[in-house]
């Protein structure tokens, strides 16, 4: 039970039971306008079906992956899994979430897939992201070790044409970030911005990049004069997505100042704009994004990255504007209603391949030969999709919980979540994703507002400083309790 519980039942009666005619305007004209984004009650739902579906079909997270031979899971397929699991982690701290993915790295020495640190093919480095990232929580230097020292092998080579096939883009170039994040040392971006500068400019004919039409060629096979049998460039959707993906994953960690930052933003931002005019009517896109006539249908995991991408570029300020969140919207709400089973099996994934005939047919029931990569696509796309802001109802500063009160539940949840990473749904109104006493003065500034501004504020009397003392300590215990069952 919250320790503020019964004040929302004292409180309820006292709403005003009339709303001004000007907030009824108001309303009236954002529910026009606006775009409804998903429940985030039922966008977690969705991802929690998703993903209790493959760890129940998964038990050891560290046995082989067998289909037409064994492969170690921490390639590059089972990489991507584990990078949708940390984003779901993010928005549902559960430590079977966390315990299945130490457990999963422990299992392979925190090493990079085959070859181990002496590896420079991107789909080893994959599993990377997650060793990276369970070290930030718990900081074991063994955690970062061994890709620290696959990546600075690299970092000291004159090569740059490493990645020759744009997955890797995905795959490596969100290690090389986080790197420089983590050790705050800017010759991890250089490095990576050299890297994505020779697959963008030199790599196949004359890179892989269309700088008129603001997609990837997958590898130098489908440069120009390749096309489609009817005449299009081959823009591949999932390789277009690891692109996608591997650029917000990479932004999202760098700081604002790091070196050629803005000239990856630039390119997310021109592959955002090329990506929602060629959007299916159903929130799909085709395994072709130019020719729909080339094994045309709904497919997920590219539709999972583009909707990823999408939605994080508008939580994060690099995409504005109503038509990004109609896709983004649209993506996800395609997949939840026709991609996802009652059961929790992902349909419409295609198969691992390069190009829109490998892995064909897909359908709702097909099974592609590695379930994984397409739900860690799905679970990155929902994780952003929980974090956005429903544009048809206007949020009153200081509302939590999106009720349309400033009230004594919303501070519960910037209590409980005190400290600690998080967007909007777990207190953190200031728009830094950490829950901290920035957004509990916002919660306090409009707790006492204006009538009509935070309704009940008028009717409740101001927490006392030690209730607010309480919470913060029920908060420490919270986290306390948090690490001991991790």
């Amino acid at each position: 039970m919250s320790l503020l519980s019964p004040v929302r039942t004292q409180m309820s009666p006292m709403r005003p039971r009339t709303i001004p005619a000007w907030v009824c305007a108001l309303l009236l004209t954002s529910v026009c306008v606006g775009v409804e984004v998903p429940d985030p009650a039922g966008v977690l739902a969705d991802m929690t079906l998703a993903n209790d579906y493959f760890m129940a079909k998964w038990p050891d997270p560290t046995v082989d992956i067998v289909t037409n031979r064994a492969r170690p899971s921490n390639i590059w397929t089972r990489a991507t899994y584990y990078e949708g699991l940390m984003a779901l982690h993010q928005i549902d701290a559960s430590p079977t979430y966390y315990n299945y993915a130490v457990d999963w790295a422990a299992g392979h020495n925190w090493q990079p897939a085959y070859g181990g640190t002496t590896t420079t093919n991107a789909d080893n480095q994959a599993a990377g992201q997650t060793y990276l990232e369970l070290y930030q929580i718990d900081p074991q230097p063994e955690r970062l070790a061994p890709i620290k020292t696959n990546i600075d092998r690299m970092l000291a080579s004159s090569r740059d044409d490493y990645w020759s096939w744009v997955d890797a883009v995905q795959m490596a170039m969100p290690v090389f970030a986080k790197l420089g994040a983590i050790l705050d040392d800017d010759a991890y971006y250089e490095k990576l911005y050299d890297i994505f500068d020779y697959t963008k400019t030199q790599h196949g004919a004359n890179g892989l990049y269309s700088t008129t039409d603001h997609l990837w060629w997958r590898d130098g096979d489908f440069d120009p004069p390749y096309t489609t049998p009817s005449g299009e460039d081959e823009y591949w959707s999932r390789g277009n997505g690891w692109v996608f993906a591997g650029l917000a994953r990479s932004l999202d960690v760098m700081p604002t100042d790091a070196p050629h930052r803005d000239e990856l933003a630039l390119t997310f931002q021109e592959m955002a704009a090329a990506l929602v005019p060629i959007q299916r009517p159903d929130g799909f896109w085709n395994v072709s994004l130019h020719d729909p006539n080339n094994f045309g249908g709904p497919e997920t995991s590219g539709t999972a990255f583009f909707t990823y991408g999408l939605a994080w570029g508008l939580n994060n300020g690099l995409l504005e504007g109503e038509e990004y969140l109609q896709a983004a919207v649209a993506g996800w709400n395609g997949m939840a209603a026709d991609a996802l089973h009652p059961d929790g099996f992902l349909g419409y994934v295609q198969a691992t391949g390069k190009q829109p005939s490998d892995g064909q047919p897909v359908s709702y029931t097909s099974v592609p030969d590695f379930e994984d990569y397409g739900l860690g696509a799905f679970l990155l796309a929902g994780s952003e999709v929980f974090l956005l802001e429903d544009t048809s109802v206007p949020r009153v500063p200081g509302d939590v919980d999106g009720d349309g009160f400033v009230d004594a539940i919303d501070l519960d949840i910037i209590a409980a979540n005190f400290r600690q990473p998080g967007g909007l749904a777990s207190g953190d109104l200031s728009g830094d994703f950490v829950v901290d006493l920035a957004d509990f003065r916002i919660w306090k500034q409009h707790y006492a507002g204006p009538v009509g501004y935070a309704w009940p504020a008028a009717n409740v009397p101001e927490p006392s400083a030690a209730t607010i003392a309480c919470l913060l300590v029920a908060a420490a215990l919270r986290r306390r309790c948090r690490s001991g069952r991790a």
